[in-house]
């Protein structure tokens, strides 16, 4: 049955998440949203790290080469430039506004290093897992710089940079993933605007802000603030609607289809079993990767 936008289920905040201090690669400093005890996962999001300072001595060490197997890594810039390189030979810097989609599939082996020695570094990176049987594809990209990426702006003004999936409106991100069909959107609103997107009724979803706050309906129909660096995890529906009272407010919409796998975690390896986790180990130290 077709419903419209305005008549769909609609989509509330059912948890408020606090994101935790956590530190990764040679020293960065950033905070742990997805993959900290408070919130382990939210299939198929593994994890979601928020990286944001002026300070060098908390990004400048970066993330010197390490592997990954069995899922995706997507790193989004909203401010300054990361370098990356991995043992295949692919080499490319990630600018403000940038987004790289890694596949890593069977194994790679990459770094991620700032592309500056001063100011502002502020980005995101989000782990995608894979379905079983394509957990050992070959590693691929889809990196698109800002320029490259749709920015839709609504009739009140209302603008959105739409990374992948389709919006309500019709735009269409450049990065295609058939396996989760994520939808992955960064959102400015003026002050007093409603912002009100269709999300599939399939697919696990959350919001996280960047500026705020924003205020969305409650799953007991009250209402919720979220402010900055809060995130907000979605019940299942069809749209979602999200208003901006006295400030302008900027967050992050995601969502994609949940795998419905076992999962089984090591470090920079996300497979379905231990075993096959532990042969990842062997693998790298083998130089399989």
């Amino acid at each position: 049955m077709n419903t419209t936008i305005d008549s769909a289920v609609p989509r509330t905040v059912t948890r408020v998440i606090k994101g935790m201090p956590a530190t990764d690669g040679a020293g960065v400093e950033l905070t742990r949203v997805i993959g900290q005890p408070a919130m382990p996962m939210l299939d198929p999001f593994l994890l979601l790290d928020a990286f944001r300072s002026d300070k060098p001595e908390d990004y400048i060490a970066g993330f010197p080469p390490h592997p990954h197997r069995g899922f995706e890594t997507v790193t989004y810039m909203l401010a300054g430039s990361m370098r990356h390189k991995d043992n295949a030979g692919h080499e490319g810097v990630i600018g403000p506004g940038g987004i790289q989609w890694m596949t890593a599939g069977k194994g790679i082996v990459h770094s991620e290093m700032p592309e500056q020695e001063d100011g502002l570094l502020e980005g995101f990176q989000l782990w995608i897992n894979l379905p079983a049987e394509h957990k050992m594809d070959a590693p691929r990209y889809q990196e698109h710089a800002a320029n490259l990426i749709p920015l839709e702006t609504r009739d009140d003004g209302t603008q959105v940079r739409v990374i992948t999936g389709t919006t309500s409106q019709g735009t269409t991100g450049p990065v295609s993933q058939p396996l989760t069909e994520p939808l992955y959107l960064d959102i400015h609103m003026a002050a007093g605007q409603t912002f009100t997107e269709s999300i599939p009724e399939t697919h696990n979803a959350f919001i996280y802000v960047i500026e705020g706050p924003v205020t969305a309906n409650t799953i007991e129909d009250q209402t919720v603030q979220l402010h900055r660096d809060d995130l907000g995890i979605l019940s299942t529906g069809e749209n979602l609607t999200i208003s901006a009272n006295d400030n302008a407010v900027r967050f992050l919409l995601v969502a994609g289809k949940p795998l419905n796998e076992p999962v089984a975690r090591g470090g920079p390896f996300v497979m379905n079993t231990r075993e096959e986790v532990q042969q990842a180990f062997e693998d790298y130290k083998s130089g399989g990767f």
